[in-house]
């Protein structure tokens, strides 16, 4: 199959919330999930940017052909770790096309809320 997608994605809008309620499974978390819908694997760099320091990154993340990633930028490492609390944007960079969607769930109450949507397309 094809390589659908574009290289560039811009995610302006980023804040992991700082609490949770109910199982773990339910920890509060926001997400890049990645489609890959080509027979070559993506190499994608995450760089994240913040509004009172200089950014983190980039983090580099495989995605192998015909395969997707939920990236949680919870569990991205490393100096400069995404902290919880705050806000944050953040930049995808792919060696080949790929397709961006980006998710947040938010568990601070029991009623807990989920947001997504597709991230900006920058080529």
């Amino acid at each position: 199959m094809q390589h659908l997608g574009k290289r560039t994605w811009v995610i302006p809008e980023g804040f992991i919330p700082g609490s949770s309620t109910g199982p773990e499974e339910m920890l509060s978390h926001e997400t890049a999930c990645i489609l890959n819908t080509g027979d070559a694997d993506a190499h994608v760099q995450i760089t994240v940017f913040f509004p009172d320091r200089e950014p983190a990154g980039p983090y580099e993340v495989t995605v192998p052909a015909r395969r997707t990633l939920h990236q949680r930028f919870n569990e991205l490492a490393g100096d400069g770790e995404v902290p919880v609390g705050a806000d944050y944007a953040s930049v995808l960079v792919s060696d080949v096309p790929v397709v961006v969607q980006h998710t947040r769930l938010d568990s601070r109450q029991p009623a807990n809320a989920l947001l997504s949507t597709i991230a900006y397309c920058a080529d």
